[in-house]
This record gives structure tokens, C-alpha cells and sequence, in this order.
């Protein structure tokens, strides 16, 4: 079996991992930490969770015990997509390199940049950065990169969805061509594949995984669900209820910040130990609400996907995902978040008639049928997969009873769901269109009130009117005339 004494790292970096409690390398550990350590360029796949940022933590801190940074130029930069990940690459040196004297510095959004730029006049051994704050500093002029002697670009799938490309393909241009470079992803599209092509020279391919592949140790369930956001949440807190004895903490994941808070809302209503995690929110209040859920001070976190990628969270139990992501890749890097280092895992999606076409391509990327938990989307009761059915045509009744129907159906959610607080949940008129619902009453009584009493008035008075508009010999009015109607005669808020 491999040790990491067998890998080559030095005695100071050793000593730092077995106080860390590990002895064992994972495979893409063992298989790209000997390659860096020979300054070869490293191409490494391999699912989320298996170690990839120690792959090159380790090799990096062996190689950066020789030579001094020098002011404004660092001499390794680390590429990360989100804040949380670069600062938790900044953790890993803390801990594993306790014995050198590096100076690290981070650059991400949501810091003044004074504090960065301080840190980068005494000099930076390494280099954290996300693309857009880096350049910034490029640009002002506080930043050299013809120093970096080795270049980590890591989730460079992540980058790709997040539109960084462009700015990693300017900053590749700006280090030497000399440099070492170490690519890690999880899933390697056409462009990914363009990329190292472009800016690796003849790299050594680490791919311990199928790309795109799901850890075997989480068991993935599917559970059917109505199309209604309160039946998901149902469904959702008697996912949370069954699982009680086993779930030690999870992540529950939405596809849109709004429901994100809309969902951690709904679950402190009901008394869940939650917190919520989204890209809105400042960098502050995201790295507390983290510290509180690695510190099991929180059971449930509710994420975005901001929180799907690379985030060392080692001993998550659970992951719930309450809408099924859109793009087929953020499913593995999801579930990615349980299961982690040998540890066992559970993972359960919610699905809606409305997702059949999503999980169709999650299946096939990972290539096995997920299981259902309790039934597929066939066993659904008839009221939840057709409650609009009515809106597809007129009956017998008349347009009058098929809107008496429809007012029912708005009402219903409210009525079923208990979570009815409003200022938890939104009412079954949007805030957009109650202003409109509130002032549409009075304006209806006006002119209903207007016309009864053009109905009312004697016969001969309306026949005269008549008269006078068929006249050609008396000037045109202008516009109605005498006879405006009621609603031109509303103010109109402007």
C-alpha cells in the first residue's frame, strides 16, 4: 500500500500531514503529487471529494521551501472559481504548511483591496485568487505575474460554467511560458479539453474516475413529488422527518437564490435547525454561516450552487436536492458533497412532472437509472399532475363557473399549505399584481355606476344627443364631447 513517504514530499510537509491524521494517499493523490514534484504539467480528473486540492497543496509546499517571493510578484498562483473555495485552498496551507514560513495571500471579492495590496508589497509565496479580483489588481498596476513558476487552475469545469474562461485564457498569456501548470476538473467538456491543449505542454493525464462519475459510496434515490413549490417543501420536510436517526447534517440544494431564501424561510417556520447559503449574500455572513455548519452549530443548510463545487465539508451525511439542477454536471457535483472520503452517504432528489427531461440527461451522463424511493412520477395521485387540466378548454358550465374554478385553484395552495405566514410565503396574488387586484374593485363600481345612469335618463334626452351627433351644420366636438365616460375620468397614479 502507498504512504505519503512514498510519494517524495519532503520531511517538514510529512511531519504537517500526520498531524493531520493521514497516512494513506487517494488515488489522484498518488497518482499527480509524484508528477508535480518532477515540474511536469499535470492534467488531473477526478470526481469531487476525492482529495484534489491536496494534490497540489502538498507537491507545492515541498517545492516552495527553496527561494523568496519579492514584492508585487508572486511566485505560485492558484485559480479558483467561487470566495469559499479560495479561501478554503488558503486553509489547506495553514494546516499543512504549519512548518515553513510562507507568506499567502488571498485575493477575492468582497475584502478592500488595500489589505490585499499590503499583503502583496511584502511579497506572496502563493498566490489565491478568483480570475476577476486578480486582474483588477493586474490592471492597477499592484500585480506582476512574471514571477508565478507554477500555475493551479482548479475546477476548470466551474470556471467554464461561470463564463471565466476568457479571463483565464488573458491571465495564462500574462506568466511565462516556462511555468509548471497543474489543471484539475471533474468533467472535461470540448472547451475544458480546448483549454489544455492550449496551455499545457505535454501533460501527464490522472484520471482516477470516469469522468463525471458518482462516488459509490452515496445511495441516490428519487422521490416524486406535485408540481407545486408547497408540495416540494411537504415532501421535503417528510424526507428530513424519516431520516431523522441517521441524518447528521445535509445540504439541501435550489437552483434559484429566490428560493433558496423562500425554502430557509419555510424551514425555521417549522422549527428545522437551517441556515442558507446563496451568491447574494456578502462574503462575511457566507464564511460565518460555513464556520457554523462545519462546527455542527446548524443541521441544515440550504445552498445554491455556489456551495455544490470543491467545498470541504468532509463528513456531510446527507444531500437533498429540492430542485433537479438543470445542467446534468451539477448533479455529480451535488451529491459530490456526501459520501466524501470513504465515508457513506445519502442522497435523494425531488422530482416533478415538470423534470423529466433534466433527470433523462443526468442518467444518461452518469450512466445508471437512479432509483425511485416510493414510486415514480406514474404513481402520482390524478388532483396533483392535473389541476390545471380545467384551463384547457370550457365546459357545459360556462366561462362563469370555469372561473369560479379558477379562483378556487389560486386559493388552494394557501389553504393546504400551513405555511401561510406572509412574510414567509407569497400570497397566491404576486406583489406585483396586488395593487392592481385592490384598486380593480372601486373602478368596476364607477363605471357600472356611470352607465346605470346613462340607462336611467328620459328617453327624449338621449334621443336628442342622438340628433346633435348626426347634425353637420354645428361645429364637431371635440373629443367625447359632453359625454366622457366614467373610467377617462379616474386619476391615474403616475
Amino acid at each position: 500500500m502507498t504512504t505519503f513517504a512514498d510519494l517524495g514530499l519532503s520531511p517538514k510537509v510529512l511531519a504537517a500531514v500526520e498531524a493531520a491524521g493521514y497516512t494513506t494517499p487517494t488515488p489522484i493523490q498518488a497518482g499527480a503529487i509524484p508528477h508535480a514534484l518532477e515540474r511536469k504539467d499535470v492534467l488531473g480528473i477526478a470526481q469531487t471529494g476525492t482529495g484534489k486540492t491536496a494534490s497540489f497543496v502538498l507537491p507545492m509546499l515541498t517545492r516552495l521551501e527553496k527561494g523568496r517571493a519579492r514584492a508585487r510578484m508572486p511566485r505560485t498562483l492558484i485559480l479558483e472559481p467561487t470566495r469559499e473555495l479560495a479561501a478554503q485552498v488558503e486553509e489547506n496551507f495553514t494546516k499543512y504548511g504549519k512548518n515553513h514560513r510562507l507568506n499567502v495571500a488571498l485575493l477575492i471579492g468582497g475584502v478592500s483591496f488595500e489589505d490585499q495590496e499590503r499583503k502583496l508589497e511584502r511579497g506572496a509565496d502563493v498566490l489565491i485568487a478568483t480570475p476577476g479580483r486578480l486582474l483588477d489588481h493586474f490592471e492597477r498596476g499592484k500585480l506582476l505575474l512574471t514571477g508565478v513558476e507554477i500555475l493551479v487552475i482548479d475546477e476548470a469545469d466551474r470556471m467554464l460554467d461561470m463564463g471565466f474562461i476568457p479571463d483565464i485564457e488573458r491571465i495564462c498569456k500574462l506568466i511565462p511560458f516556462t511555468r509548471q501548470t497543474l489543471f484539475f476538473s471533474a468533467t472535461m467538456p470540448p472547451e475544458i479539453t480546448k483549454l489544455t491543449e492550449q496551455f499545457l505542454h505535454s501533460p501527464v493525464r490522472i484520471e482516477v474516475a470516469k469522468a463525471a462519475s458518482t462516488a459509490t459510496t452515496v445511495t441516490q434515490r428519487l422521490v416524486k413529488s406535485g408540481k407545486k413549490d408547497w408540495e416540494k417543501r411537504a415532501v421535503l420536510r417528510d424526507l428530513v422527518r424519516a431520516e431523522n436517526d441517521e441524518l447528521k447534517n445535509a445540504i439541501i440544494f435550489c437552483n434559484r437564490k429566490k428560493d433558496v431564501a423562500d425554502l430557509f424561510r419555510s424551514l425555521v417556520k417549522h422549527e428545522f435547525d437551517a441556515g442558507a447559503l446563496h451568491g447574494d449574500m456578502d462574503q462575511r455572513a457566507r464564511m460565518a454561516m460555513l464556520a457554523n455548519f462545519r462546527e455542527g452549530k446548524l443541521r441544515l443548510l440550504v445552498a445554491s450552487d455556489v456551495a455544490a463545487r470543491g467545498l470541504d465539508i468532509p463528513d456531510v451525511s446527507h444531500v437533498f436536492n429540492f430542485d433537479v439542477p438543470i445542467h446534468s454536471e451539477d448533479y455529480v457535483h451535488r451529491i459530490g458533497r456526501t459520501g466524501r472520503a470513504g465515508r457513506s452517504g445519502k442522497a435523494f432528489t425531488i422530482v416533478t412532472p415538470a423534470d423529466v427531461k433534466y433527470l433523462a440527461s443526468i442518467e444518461k451522463l452518469i450512466g445508471n437509472d437512479i432509483e425511485w424511493l416510493d414510486g415514480d412520477l406514474s404513481t402520482l395521485a390524478p388532483s396533483t399532475e392535473t389541476d390545471e387540466a380545467p384551463r384547457r378548454g370550457r365546459t357545459a358550465r360556462g366561462k362563469g363557473a370555469d372561473r369560479k374554478e379558477k379562483s378556487s385553484r389560486a386559493r388552494k395552495p394557501s389553504q393546504q399549505d400551513d405555511e401561510t405566514l406572509p412574510q414567509v410565503e407569497a400570497p397566491s396574488i404576486s406583489e406585483e399584481e396586488a395593487p392592481a387586484h385592490r384598486t380593480e374593485k372601486p373602478h368596476r363600481e364607477a363605471i357600472k355606476k356611470s352607465n346605470e345612469e346613462r340607462r336611467g335618463k328620459p328617453q327624449h334626452e338621449q334621443d336628442r344627443r342622438k340628433r346633435d351627433r348626426d347634425r353637420d351644420d354645428e361645429p364637431a366636438p371635440v373629443g367625447f364631447g359632453d359625454d366622457i365616460p366614467a373610467f377617462m375620468l379616474i386619476d391615474a397614479k403616475i
